[in-house]
């Protein structure tokens, strides 16, 4: 994750000035998907941007692991 973050932060950079402050957060979180759902991943993903004008990161990743049973601290989950 460390190498990922790293390169994609230094890409981003690449793309114009409003991209020059860009940092990833402290951590991470990793979530797999089966096959039969990576077309449903990648309209997710593509759409992102119009998805969360409606809801926020924040509640989506707290929505997600409640759905997936993952306990969680919110002390942890936000830098």
């Amino acid at each position: 994750m460390e190498e990922v973050k790293k390169r994609s932060s230094k890409w981003i950079k690449t793309k114009g000035d409003e991209y020059r402050d860009f940092q990833w957060q402290a951590g991470y979180g990793a979530f797999s998907v089966s096959q039969s759902a990576v077309s449903e991943v990648r309209e997710y993903i593509a759409n992102q941007r119009t998805h969360h004008q409606e809801r926020d990161f924040q509640n989506e990743l707290r929505s997600l692991l409640r759905k997936s049973q993952i306990e969680f601290d919110e002390r942890y989950l936000w830098d």
